[in-house]
């Protein structure tokens, strides 16, 4: 959205929901006089006048002595509305004719058609929400698992803002001190002990949890690539549909059906997973799947977890072995179709046989993270599958949060500029530099974390942000 030319209060109309056939299509107004220019095209304009805020009221809209749809608007007054300007929500039948013809309407009306983000920019410029919460708005529409969309309903509500500010606080309470200390000095033996530097500390250690928070964060909103490779009837095909509980790749016992890759975006115990399904790994003569071969190679190079399949009925292979070994991402056996096994062998005894392997080839490194037996058939052994995969994507990071974390690159950018300044600063102390020098590292820490929440923002940083929403919000 280009900020320059932004026009405060202008009235604004857009699209609300997908167009697309559905029961019900959202037209969404706002600005100045918005609610009396929805009247001039309302049929009974003195109800829609004079209808209180957060109320609804039953009519038509109507171009002209023409029928356009049967409605419902939903009056908002401001400020006590989204945008904390007047605003309308038309809720009208949801066939993509009658939705353009009502947003047609409006734009006929005297609305201007609302740009990217509109409506969340206007809710901040207003004070209705702050950049961590207007960046949530996103994060939800464009999460892929309940646990993604519930991380991002905390920033929504208040969890990032409500930490940000309580550090601030520390650091103004400490401002406060310092400067009573500079109107007033006392005999001290050094600047250290000039001050109770105990909250610079302790939102130093805060500020060190946020950051930290951010990989974890990301692997939640961004998700992670998982690629399932194998020889020939390992059985992905099947274990791609299982996960995704549709069939979506043809399953065949002839060798070399998968041709080419599919992938979907599927919930590995609530971490956001792009699930590939690749051609099975063999030597052919067949030109279209010795393609489909490479491809396999390529997109597990790229892989954040590679599940390597193998038939719990067949016997392991050089091949595999040799897979196995040459990885350099991170690989997961998985054992297929332990259901057919017999009597005479079990799951333990394949995952003994692959230790083996490996061991025999002691010279040759490999990033072999466990083994796992499944069933795709029964559908066993997928808990243990999708609990194994979010240890080896969780290894190391601060995932599991019972407070708030960062929410984008670029809160964590302004997050690890504000640590910097207060580590700095606890320097500055202890290094017995003046005060002002201490000061001056604390009003840099307080305008880092104004531009996470919006207090201190360039208009370029707006415009970055807001130019990714939807034109509804």
């Amino acid at each position: 959205m280009n900020n320059s030319q932004y026009t405060p209060e202008e009235p604004i109309s857009s699209i609300a929901t997908a167009l697309a056939p559905a029961a019900l299509g959202i037209v969404r107004v706002s600005g100045k006089n918005s609610i009396e220019l929805v009247s001039k095209v309302f049929s009974s304009p003195k109800r829609l006048l004079n209808a209180a805020g957060n109320t609804i009221v039953y009519g038509w809209i109507k171009d002209g002595d023409a029928l356009v749809d049967e409605v419902m608007v939903a009056v908002y007054r401001a400020p006590k509305s989204f945008t904390g300007e007047d605003m309308c929500e038309i809720f009208c039948h949801g066939g993509p004719a009658v939705v353009t013809a009502v947003q047609a309407l409006m734009l006929k009306s005297g609305f201007r058609q609302a740009e990217r983000g509109e409506y969340t920019f206007r809710a901040y410029i207003n004070g209705k929400t702050d950049l961590t919460k207007a960046e949530a708005v996103k994060e939800i529409i464009d999460s892929h698992t309940d646990a993604s969309r519930g991380r991002a309903a905390g920033r929504l509500a208040g969890s990032l803002y409500e930490e940000i500010d309580s550090i601030k606080k520390l650091i103004i309470d400490t401002l406060a001190a310092i400067e009573v200390e500079i109107e007033y000095p006392e005999d001290e033996e050094t600047i250290a002990d000039a001050f109770d530097s105990s909250d610079i500390k302790l939102a130093r250690d805060r500020l060190k949890e946020l950051v930290d928070s951010w990989k974890g964060e990301k692997l939640y909103q961004d998700g992670a690539r998982v690629v399932l490779c194998g020889r020939t009837n390992a059985g992905k095909s099947s274990l791609f549909n299982a996960i995704l509980k549709e069939e979506r790749a043809i399953v065949s016992d002839i060798e070399g059906t998968t041709r080419d890759f599919l992938e979907s975006w599927a919930s590995f115990d609530g971490i956001p997973v792009r699930l590939f399904d690749t051609a099975g790994l063999r030597e052919t003569e067949d030109v279209i799947e010795a393609q489909g071969v490479e491809i396999t190679k390529n997109l597990s190079t790229d892989a954040d977890v590679i599940l390597y399949l193998i038939d719990s009925n067949s016997n392991i292979t050089s091949e595999d072995i040799e897979f196995i070994k040459k990885s350099r991402e991170p690989v997961l056996v998985v054992w297929t179709k332990c259901d057919e096994l017999t009597d005479e062998m079990n799951c333990h005894d394949a995952h003994k046989i692959l230790e083996k392997a490996i061991k025999d080839n002691p010279e040759e490194k490999t990033d072999l993270r466990g083994q796992v037996s499944i069933s795709a058939k029964k559908g066993t052994g997928f808990d243990g599958l999708y609990k194994a995969v979010k240890s080896i994507l969780t290894s190391g990071l601060s995932t599991e949060r019972n407070q708030a974390g960062l929410g984008s690159e670029r809160q964590k950018e302004a997050v690890t500029e504000a640590l910097e300044c207060v580590e700095h600063a606890l320097i500055s102390a202890a290094d017995n530099y003046t005060l002002d020098a201490v000061v001056q590292d604390l009003e840099d820490t307080l305008d880092a974390l104004g531009i996470v929440t919006g207090d201190v923002t360039p208009d370029d940083v707006l415009g970055s942000i807001f130019a990714n929403f939807c034109v509804g919000k």
